[in-house]
């Protein structure tokens, strides 16, 4: 058996790549033009009958509860009860957690020059 190497060349490499990128583009952008045409109009319309078997489902318990539940009402719930529990309410929806200092301070740093660090020193060389 001979041996031949196979020398593929660069410029046709990258047509190749190019090809096979553009594809993957497009053939992906076909498929979600058709999914967004054709399925969401699908699963919306599914969506619609799942919902309306539930609402007749809901409509057969109706009928046998009771239209009109009666208020049952405490004696025992008074105005303080009410302002105990709005307070508790308003703190607990107003509540903040960290009240912080809202003042920033930015000190800058002072640098002591060192000639160690300096790129003047090895970009300028004076050759004599």
């Amino acid at each position: 058996m001979i041996n031949i190497p196979l020398q593929i060349d660069q410029i046709s490499e990258g047509y190749i790549i190019l090809g096979t990128g553009l594809f993957i583009v497009f053939s992906s952008l076909v498929l979600l033009s058709v999914f967004f045409k054709f399925g969401v109009p699908a699963l919306l319309n599914s969506y619609k009958a799942i919902k309306k078997g539930k609402e007749k489902g809901s409509q057969m318990i109706k009928k046998d509860a009771p239209a009109v539940v009666p208020a049952v009402s405490e004696k025992e719930f008074t105005g303080e009860t009410a302002a105990a529990i709005a307070t508790a309410l308003h703190m607990y929806l107003h509540e903040q957690h960290d009240n912080e200092n809202a003042i920033l301070t930015i000190k800058q740093a002072k640098k002591m020059y060192s000639p160690w660090s300096s790129k003047i020193y090895a970009t300028h060389q004076n050759f004599r």
